[in-house]
């Protein structure tokens, strides 16, 4: 096997958290070099973010908590004081010989220590610079702070997120995960990828400026446009898809499934297995727009049905047919699954604390140069004296920054 795609690539992580530190992952996943700059003593937030945190070899708690240990394996720990003056020269000395920076300090505050992009520019014109922040580099909230939740609230998703405000538990809810966040980092991944592509044609570096709320506007995808084309404000509908009928939550004999019946075909096939044949030629049901608009008829009748029988039972005939279903897995039931578990997306990387550490694989798959997990995510500082050595500083002037408590 080859190195991975990006192993000629280096990337300055200044960022924490999780929306960039998200790209900062993915960059290594696909074999970068990335030095993760952190704050001596203290370092990423993510890393107090628990319990649970990580068990050394005798069971006892470390001070790794598992959503630091969730977004920045593969990575080197510097540790820096950005206030500093050496440790400013220290972040452009390894900009410098970077390819990309990431970062996600309020707006300005990096030009301040001389580390923003037209200073960072200025020593390497080829560097590729990504500042992720809350509402990006310019408008009136461009000095405000924001976290995924205010976001998804600031942003439309928990209006058309949970239960109808008519139904038991009705209400806006966020969800489950930290989603603006990390779609924030997959997008900021997209734009540097893409950069490096423009800078193998044009030599030049690039200035990338991503906002999560822009992510949040741009992810309203079918729901923004159908508000754009119809001019009717989305509204909550639980587990209904809003425009994809049957497509939600049924309850079964022993419990629910999810059902996701697609198009017009599928819609017959599930017909037939429900033994209601009927329903697939009847003029209100034939067509997608019919069920969306009679739903309220139509659910009743296979909800009647699907209560005969167990949920294995009509998961085993659904799948005969090719109708999408599946169960409401639990996260364990989900590292379980025979299908994951065969995808290998449970990973152990040896861990210099615990042994080993578990990680969720990259679901990247390449024929000829695999994501790479040589490294767990470090401990804080870990690799600072190696780092400080690369860039010929010797040992009497680290012994200088750690008294100096630059490092």
């Amino acid at each position: 096997m080859m190195a991975g795609p990006l192993s000629h690539i280096r990337v300055l992580d200044l960022s924490r958290i999780l929306a960039a530190p998200w790209a900062g992952q993915i960059l290594a996943d696909l074999g970068a070099d990335v030095i993760k700059v952190e704050r001596p003593g203290a370092g990423d937030d993510t890393r107090s973010w628990g319990p649970p945190f990580l068990k050394d070899r005798n069971g006892a708690a470390t001070s790794e908590a598992g959503y630091y240990l969730a977004v920045n394996r593969g990575k080197r720990s510097l540790t820096i004081s950005l206030d500093t003056p050496d440790g400013q020269s220290i972040a452009r000395s390894l900009a410098a010989r970077s390819d990309i920076v990431l970062e996600n300090f309020k707006v300005g505050t990096l030009a301040k220590f001389r580390l923003g992009y037209e200073d960072l520019k200025a020593i390497n014109p080829k560097l590729i610079y990504c500042s992720v922040t809350g509402f990006g580099q310019s408008g009136p909230r461009r000095d405000q702070a924001a976290y995924d939740f205010m976001i998804q609230a600031m942003g439309g998703l928990m209006s058309v997120t949970g239960e109808r405000d008519d139904r038991p538990g009705g209400g806006a809810q966020k969800v489950g995960l930290p989603i603006v966040d990390l779609m924030t980092g997959m997008y900021a991944t997209i734009a540097v990828l893409a950069a490096l592509a423009r800078r193998d044609v044009s030599g030049a570096g690039e200035y990338i400026d991503i906002g999560m709320l822009d992510v949040q506007v741009a992810m309203l995808s079918n729901q923004a446009m159908n508000y754009l084309v119809s001019g009717e404000v989305p509204k909550r509908t639980g587990n209904s898809h809003p425009n994809i009928q049957p497509q939600d939550v049924f309850e079964c004999r022993d419990g629910a499934i999810a059902l996701a019946v697609g198009n017009d075909r599928q819609f017959k096939e599930f017909c037939n297995v429900l033994g209601l044949a009927d329903l697939a030629t009847d003029e209100r049901f034939a067509s997608n727009a019919g069920r969306v608009r009679n739903m309220s008829i139509l659910r009743p009748l296979i909800t009647a049905r699907l209560k005969q029988k167990e949920r294995a039972e009509w998961g085993k005939a659904f799948e005969a047919r090719g109708v999408p279903a599946g169960p409401i897995n639990s996260i364990a039931e989900v590292f379980a699954d025979p299908q994951v578990k065969h995808r290998q997306m449970r990973l152990d990387i040896p861990h210099p604390l615990a042994g080993t550490v578990p990680q969720v694989a990259s679901p990247m798959r390449f024929s000829g140069s695999p994501p790479e997990y040589a490294r767990p995510p470090p401990l804080l500082g870990e690799h600072t004296v190696e780092i400080l050595r690369d860039l010929g500083i010797d040992d009497a002037q680290i012994q200088r920054l750690r008294a100096d408590r630059v490092i």
